[in-house]
């Protein structure tokens, strides 16, 4: 039997606003437990919400740059359950009606193709405390620092169809989120967080199958593989002849696998009504259009700039705007360098393999814009090859100083003397009477490749700083004279 997994997620991401969604206690990342919350997180009797205006503002923000419809009226409501790390015994979230309504988003995937993924909605909540269970021997401590944060909550249909269109998918929103500056996306603090809803039906069928919501899951890496090995769990159950039970999975990474949590509550289980607290939020026409032209280019926008005015590849143009910090690293380098595409080149390879080396974000790289800038522009002026630049990377990145700096140091400066190179072509050639004979006799098609013992050993000769380009166009002269 040929099976079809049906995915949607439920996004979480913490807003980066000074100040909770309803309070004035701070939101910032990382203090002592419970020394940011304040009397209205803590709900103590006579307290009421203040609407933080910043909040609303990133909501539209985000709703516009998802082309999705802005709702001009929003409404709270009360979404009652009871947790230690939920004070008030309610979230105050909004479900009727959300402040972002239907949109879609393009995501592109890795066959090089593409596909629409549509949004249901987003909407405005407070963000819950948090169980901390490592340091209690037995017991769970509450931090209520995180009560109150503001979030969206971003809805998609059930429009994908693999664990690698979901990772697209929230790479996608990541990007989004990130470049309009409404949160810093850092899934290690929960910044953003994802639930995923997962069914497997068979290929051509129209209904849908049973769900499960995993919940909480917080890397893109264990997003795939959680929904696969559910995927794969479903599928097993079907076709033993059992039947899918709605619930909320816990994913464990160490064993990866998932496991019950609890059966799947609908919303008549948290008795949802309008918070009395709170009015009715009304937006004008002119308020949403202002924040419109407030968006910065966002990052389909700008990989059609870079192919029209860098001349990259779609694929290049993608990769160095997934995220804001790598767009505006390469457009820093180009400036400095006037080289698009070996900016590029250098960026999604050396560069990018040495930050997944280090676990590190570009904005952490331990060579800067302007120093990778400079190293490649030793390479456009011949000064180095590519091969001697590597060297030079790695010494940059060891904090020995600029390329100019370790090319003088180092003496890695290529030899492009038309007369040293000569020197060192004719005495290969002279010490190689064998190869010398096979190229003679070679058939003209295979001559390029025998070609490759010849540089070997110059390059070797010039402990690799002999220009290859000269190589080459002079050692062709000098065989093909002894034809």
């Amino acid at each position: 039997m040929e099976w079809e997994i049906v995915i949607g997620l439920e996004v979480h991401v913490q807003l980066s606003t000074e100040s909770k969604l309803f309070s004035g206690a701070s939101t910032r990342f990382g203090a002592a437990p419970n020394t940011q919350a304040c009397a209205v997180d803590l709900a103590m009797p006579g307290t009421l919400p203040v609407p933080n205006e910043q909040a609303f503002r990133y909501a539209i923000m985000f709703g516009l740059a998802m082309n999705a419809e802005i709702s001009k009226r929003s409404v709270f409501e009360r979404k009652n359950y009871f947790y230690p790390d939920l004070p008030k015994g309610y979230q105050t979230t909004q479900l009727e009606q959300p402040i972002v309504g239907a949109g879609e988003v393009e995501i592109h995937l890795e066959d090089g193709g593409s596909k629409k993924v549509r949004l249901h909605h987003a909407h405005l909540e407070e963000d819950a405390g948090k169980s901390l269970h490592e340091d209690f021997h037995g017991m769970s401590g509450i931090d209520l620092n995180r009560a109150g944060t503001p979030l969206i909550e971003i809805v998609s249909e059930p429009d994908m169809r693999s664990a690698a269109e979901a990772v697209a998918y929230l790479r996608k929103i990541h990007s989004i989120v990130t470049y309009l500056g409404i949160s810093d996306g850092d899934m290690s603090q929960g910044s953003l967080r994802c639930d995923a809803n997962v069914s497997v039906r068979l290929k051509g069928e129209e209904k849908l199958g049973t769900r499960t919501e995993l919940k909480n899951i917080n890397s893109f890496r264990f997003v795939e593989r959680a929904i696969k090995v559910e995927a794969e769990r479903q599928i097993d159950i079907l076709e033993d002849g059992g039947s899918i039970e709605q619930e909320t999975r816990l994913y464990d990474a160490d064993k990866n696998e998932t496991r019950s949590m609890r059966s799947k509550e609908v919303a008549n289980d948290y008795r949802y009504f309008p918070c009395p607290d709170l009015l009715p939020v009304v937006l004008t026409e002119e308020y949403i259009e202002q924040l419109r032209k407030e968006l910065p280019e966002l990052p389909d926008t700008k990989a059609e700039r870079f192919q029209s005015e860098f001349n990259l590849s779609a694929y290049d143009a993608d990769q160095l705007t997934q995220d804001r910090d790598s767009a505006e690293y390469f457009e820093t380098v180009c400036k400095s360098c006037g080289e698009p595409k070996l900016a590029a080149n250098w960026i999604t390879g050396e560069l990018a393999a040495l930050l997944n080396r280090k676990e590190i974000s570009i904005a952490e790289s331990p060579i800067s814009a302007t120093q990778l800038a400079g190293l490649i522009t030793r390479i456009k002026d011949n000064t180095i090859s590519s091969k001697i630049a590597k060297q030079v990377f790695e010494a940059i990145c060891e904090g020995e100083g600029s390329a100019d700096d370790i090319i003088e140091k180092r003496g890695l400066k290529q030899v492009s003397d038309t007369g040293a190179i000569e020197k060192m072509v004719d005495e290969v050639i002279a010490a190689s009477d064998a190869q010398v004979d096979n190229y003679r006799r070679a058939d003209e098609s295979k001559r390029p490749k025998m070609m490759g013992y010849f540089v070997g050993q110059i390059m070797k000769a010039s402990k690799g700083q002999a220009n290859p380009q000269m190589i080459n166009k002079i050692l062709k002269e000098k065989l093909d004279a002894l034809l």
